[in-house]
Formats: structure tokens, sequence, C-alpha cells
């Protein structure tokens, strides 16, 4: 039996609620949207006016999320603070969602915030899935370089090792484009924008727990 055939002639299941898909204005969608349509999808973005969805995440993108986030919290200086998924709204039309930002602490507005300007992002991070490739190494590193974010990594997998290699840019200001200054296997480091480490070959490790007071 197709899954036509079982699901209803829409491919859905009997009992599933039809979901409306969003109809966009004539002129596109704008950044202040994303908070107002209803029904969205965790983590949408907006690029170039267009919503674009995110598909099921891989354990690499998850672990590889963690690793940075948990590593950028404790090595970074006491007013920077570090975030995973949250928005940047670049400009009217492009609201994108890099996988970790590190941002100054009074950046943070309240628990109600959904996105942080771009001047005020020191560091955007995306981890590149299968169908993020083109928006990962093109379209969003040359809208945060041309919106003045300093620092961009890209971490893509090694397939025969299964561990992240980093491409570390920096921000040239003359031109508003990134120049790469590394890449980065297995081991991590680099004193911009502030010193860092990180051991690579840690991702699949359980991250260790604070312990207990007493």
């Amino acid at each position: 039996m197709s899954a036509a055939s079982e699901n209803g002639l829409d491919g859905r299941l009997d009992d599933e609620p039809e979901y409306r898909w969003p109809i966009p204005p004539p002129e596109g969608w704008t950044a202040d949207d994303l908070d107002r349509i209803p029904g969205l999808p965790p983590h949408t973005e907006l690029i170039d006016g267009s919503l674009v969805f995110m598909s099921p995440q891989t354990a690499f993108h998850a672990r590889c999320m963690r690793l940075v986030e948990n590593t950028l919290l404790a090595q970074a200086p006491e007013h920077l603070d570090v975030m995973r998924e949250m928005t940047i709204k670049l400009d009217l039309r492009n609201r994108p969602e890099p996988d970790v930002l590190v941002f100054p602490l009074e950046a943070n507005t309240g628990s109600k915030q959904t996105w942080y300007k771009p001047e005020d992002v020191l560091l955007a991070v995306e981890v590149v899935s299968a169908d993020s490739r083109e928006r990962d190494r093109e379209v969003k590193p040359r809208k945060y370089a041309a919106a003045g974010v300093p620092h961009f990594w890209r971490i893509e997998e090694d397939e025969d090792k299964g561990l992240p290699v980093v491409y570390v840019y920096e921000l040239d200001p003359a031109t508003n484009s990134y120049g790469l200054t590394g890449i980065f296997h297995d081991h991590l480091k680099v004193t911009v924008p502030f010193g860092i480490e990180i051991d690579l070959t840690a991702i699949n490790r359980r991250p260790k727990t604070p312990p207990e007071q007493g």
C-alpha cells in the first residue's frame, strides 16, 4: 500500500491536522515577522525575505554545538556571554540563526528576547549540515561580514574521522569581507576574539559536571 493510500490522498495521517503554510506578503517577510507568524517550526530563519526551515538535527551537529558552547562558556571573559541557536537581526530581510553566538553581557535584554543586533555579536559559529552547505559556506558568512560581525567560524565534519574541522575567519574592515586565518583539526587554539582552546577530539565525550557544593 502506498503512503498516500495509507495516510490519505495528501500523504497526511488521518488524524493529523492540516498545516497551512504562511503566505508571504508581496514584498516578502521581514525580520520582525518571525516573532509574529503563528505555527512556525523551531529555529526558522529568514534569508532575503524568505523563510528557511531546519531539517532534523544530526548527532554530530548537536554534539558539536554542545562542545563549542560549553568550551566558550568556560573560557570567555566575565563580560562576555555565549548562547546557542539565537537569531541575529542583520537587516529588514535577514534574520539568520547561528549555531553559537558570543556577545557582551549587556546585549541581553531579558527573558523574552529572541534576537541580537549584529553590532553586539563578537563571534558567530555555523556547524554545516547536509541541507545548509551553500548557506553556511557562502550566503550567511557574506551577510555576517557585511553586517560587521568581526569573527566567524565554520565547522564541518571530517568524514574519515567523524571529528570537527574548524575554519576560522576574521573580518577585513577595509573590504567588509572575511579572510581565512586558520584551519584546525583535532585541536583549536586562537587568541581572538579571546584566548580559546578546544580539544576537537572530545566531541563524543560526555561533558564533566561540576561537583555538588556541600
